[in-house]
């Protein structure tokens, strides 16, 4: 692991002109220094290292390791997609607790403590069995960049946080949701306010679900581009109080979720969602573009909404000004027929069940 100060530009000079190979000299440790680590050096080590406002720079090539975060304000930034993150080899030596429960990076604070100021960014986390980034307990954390692909669970996940942003990211074939908010899932508890939470300029595709929001409160999820999932977005609440809601959803592109998805313990088969709604309150779903999404599952359409799993209804959420077209069975679709409040305005649509909402 090398360590160099200054800015980061003088920092990448130094390893060009000493080569790969050769280690520039190391200064003694100073406010935002840059740790160069190199394939086959450890992350966690040069992670274990830094100092609040530090960076750890991963050149190209594939490191075997999980990682753990629990320093505020440190930055992880890889050099680009070509810098990857896959599970360490069985067996090597014992794990940490990030890479067993199948982890690539982990960003963890505790119940008392939040990890703040973290970014990870510039890399691609692979072939986790359960996520490829993971946080919890975290507030304004940042995961920019990265391109999260066949993890077994989620491709970039994030529990019990505030004010997170998940900006310009890849999730691909992953097992379950590509991006996953939620307030918990150990255990039943109402609706967390993210105060602000961003979802926006994500890919994602191939995935059993896009984006899910679950139990969340004032988050946007704005200008993604999804394809190809069995679903594109779920905004999940159920029976707990607060409840879920105050979701907007706008200016994405959704189309051809198509992907053939089977049923779970909690869930219908998926296949062709735009937007799903299922016990969520005062969200706002707008100016976006779904199109072609079409299957046979209770839950597919356009934009639908659906009682949750323990029956609670949608109410007053406004589905204004989206444009909607070759969406199957329809464009619109209300099977939460009991929900209260939620009301269509200037969609651009052909067909709705019930009829009349376009």
């Amino acid at each position: 692991m090398n360590k160099c100060h200054i800015a980061y530009l003088a920092c990448t000079a130094a390893i060009v002109g000493t080569g790969l190979g050769a280690a520039p000299a190391v200064a003694d440790h100073a406010p935002h220094a840059i740790h160069v680590v190199q394939p086959g050096q450890s992350i966690q080590k040069a992670v274990d290292a830094a100092a609040p406002g530090d960076t750890v720079f991963l050149t190209p090539g594939t490191y075997r390791e999980s990682v753990t975060i629990g320093t505020d304000r440190v930055t992880l930034r890889g050099a680009g997609h070509d810098t990857v993150l896959q599970p360490a080899p069985v067996g090597k030596k014992k794990p940490s607790a990030c890479a067993a429960e199948g982890n690539g990076i982990c960003v963890t604070g505790t119940k008392d403590r939040r990890v703040k100021g973290v970014t990870v960014t510039s890399l691609t986390v692979s072939g986790f069995t359960r996520n490829g980034v993971y946080s919890a307990a975290t507030d304004r954390l940042t995961v920019r960049g990265v391109k999260a692909e066949r993890n077994g669970v989620w491709g970039i996940a994030t529990e019990a946080s505030e004010r997170t942003v998940f900006r310009g990211n890849i999730a691909r074939d992953n097992g379950d949701a590509g991006l996953f908010l939620a307030n918990t899932v150990k255990e039943e508890r109402g609706a967390t306010d993210t105060r602000g939470t961003l979802v926006r300029d994500n890919r994602l595709e191939g995935n059993r679900i896009g984006v899910t929001v679950r139990r969340l409160r004032d988050l946007t999820v704005e200008r993604n581009r999804m394809t190809g999932n069995c679903a594109a977005v779920f905004v999940v609440g159920d029976e707990n109080k607060p409840r879920a809601g105050r979701v907007t959803v706008r200016d994405n592109h959704i189309a051809r979720n198509n992907k053939s998805c089977p049923k779970t313990a909690r869930l219908d088969a998926l296949q062709g969602s735009g937007i799903v709604l299922t016990g969520a309150e005062d969200s706002v779903i707008t100016r976006n573009v779904i199109t072609d999404n079409a299957g046979t599952s209770p839950l597919s359409g356009g934009i639908v909404l659906f009682k949750s799993f323990v029956g609670t209804t949608s109410e007053r959420n406004r589905i204004s000004d989206n444009t909607l077209r070759g969406n199957s069975p329809a464009d619109l679709v209300v099977t939460d027929t009991a929900g209260k409040g939620n009301t269509f305005e200037r969609n651009s649509c052909k067909a709705s069940k019930p009829t009349g909402l376009c």
